[in-house]
């Protein structure tokens, strides 16, 4: 991971020291970067490592065994310290490492004792032993508060990871064809994004044919394209750390039938309209509420559903179609820093438990927005489910939907003080749709 020049990395410490101030009191804070683990019954390889993200943040760096630590007593240019390990012969002659910059992690015991008798708040990857306590807990919010507007260097890189996503993605016209598996799809996508520059993906990659698109998190599989088949491709390519995170949904094949048509055209136009409601004090669940009204108000269009939008979503009929939050923050990895305000407890409402995100939108987020419409077997053939909604859903015409699948469109917005910004633009909604 390159790290943000020196001028990016003090203004992003000093706006967390504003933040982490009044919460941590005499406390001082301890990030630690994690380590490395092995790989079962092998003594020498280790998983993929990344940093904790609260630590890359602070550090700029990744930096197994790292830490930064952080005095809130101290005035702003002595406040934060970066230690690091030093390295050992064989991290240098069997992995090629050199020394990272920073204070070695020897003198960790001098920092502290040149504040002995105040409490330490440990973040990042906590050591086992240390208790969660409310100063703990509090220090976390207020850090995950402050780092989720992206500043300059962040969002270079975001647009860059959309770039390489957009690169993959140019690939799929020409791959989506009958007798190609979900697996080659992943293949051709996932490096065409590091031919692009990525430096890998940002998350398991997610590509479903048919049934498989309306398994939210599915694998890819040797499943065989069929034509006629909807195909849910949900895939973003990251660079250093920093994620996109796209989805788009194809038909295989020749033309569309009208109905998968008229679904799709359906969610791009909810996508567009949630999409324009992300302005700055908007809050989140009210746009995620609006989107899902907006489904009730097509399904009731598209002859599957009966009544008031309004009503289908208090009584959460929307979530057997739609049964996923609008979407979530995006940065250091997918999801990173979305949650709560500091203080704010969860909304009790039935139908926002599954948000990601609730709180207002700010300038300089970075959000995706991702409305879908899917026909899930395990929720559209629950008896109780079928009972609830007997009245507001027609049964005889979803029940042949089933095999049908889902469609899902997610784009990554930026949120400006003007109007969004959409990163990932440049990816088309579907080129045979």
């Amino acid at each position: 991971m390159l790290p943000p020049d020196d001028s990016m990395l003090r203004a992003r410490r000093q706006r967390v020291a504003a933040a982490l101030r009044p919460v941590l009191g005499d406390a001082v804070l301890l990030v630690h970067a994690g380590t490395a683990i092995p790989l079962p019954e092998n003594t020498d390889q280790t998983y993929p490592f990344f940093s904790h993200t609260e630590y890359a943040y602070l550090a700029g760096s990744e930096g197994e065994r790292g830490l930064v630590a952080f005095d809130p007593q101290a005035p702003d240019g002595d406040a934060w310290e970066t230690f690091v390990p030093a390295l050992t012969e064989s991290e240098r002659v069997w992995e090629g490492r050199t020394q990272a910059a920073g204070t070695l992690l020897l003198h960790l015991q001098g920092w502290l004792a040149a504040r002995a008798g105040r409490p330490v708040v440990h973040l990042g990857a906590r050591p086992p032993d240390q208790p969660m306590d409310v100063r703990t807990t509090n220090a976390r919010e207020h850090l995950r508060h402050a780092r989720r507007p992206k500043d300059a260097d962040e969002l270079r890189r975001l647009r860059e990871a959309a770039a390489c996503t957009t690169a993959g993605y140019a690939r799929l016209p020409a791959l989506l064809r009958p007798g190609v598996t979900e697996r080659a799809i992943q293949i051709e996508l996932e490096a065409e994004f590091q031919r692009a520059g990525g430096s890998g993906t940002g998350y398991g990659t997610i590509i479903g044919a048919g049934s498989n698109a309306a398994v939210l998190h599915f694998a890819p599989s040797e499943r065989v394209l069929r034509e006629g088949d909807f195909v849910l491709v949900d895939a973003g390519a990251r660079v250093d750390r920093y994620v996109c995170d796209v989805t788009r949904t194809y038909v295989v094949g020749g033309p569309p039938s009208p109905f998968q048509r008229e679904l799709h055209a359906l969610v791009a136009s909810v996508l567009h309209q949630a999409i324009a409601r992300c302005r700055p004090g908007r809050e989140w669940r009210e746009i995620h509420l609006a989107a899902a009204e907006d489904i009730c108000a097509g399904l009731v269009d598209l002859g599957l559903m009966r009544g008031a939008p309004a009503d289908l979503v208090n009584r959460e009929a929307h979530t057997l179609f739609f049964p996923h939050g609008l979407g979530h923050l995006v940065g250091l990895g997918v999801r990173d820093a979305s949650g709560t305000l500091p203080g704010r407890t969860a909304d009790p409402r039935p139908a926002l438990r599954t948000l990601r995100c609730d709180l207002p939108l700010a300038e300089g987020y970075v959000i995706t927005v991702e409305p879908g419409i899917y026909f899930i077997p395990a929720l559209l053939e629950d008896p109780r489910r079928r009972e609830r909604y007997a009245d507001c859903v027609r049964w005889d015409r979803v029940d042949p939907l089933l095999p049908l699948g889902g469609v899902r469109l997610e784009e990554n917005v930026l949120i400006t003080a003007d109007a969004p910004e959409v990163l990932t633009a440049a990816i088309p909604l579907s080129p045979s749709l």
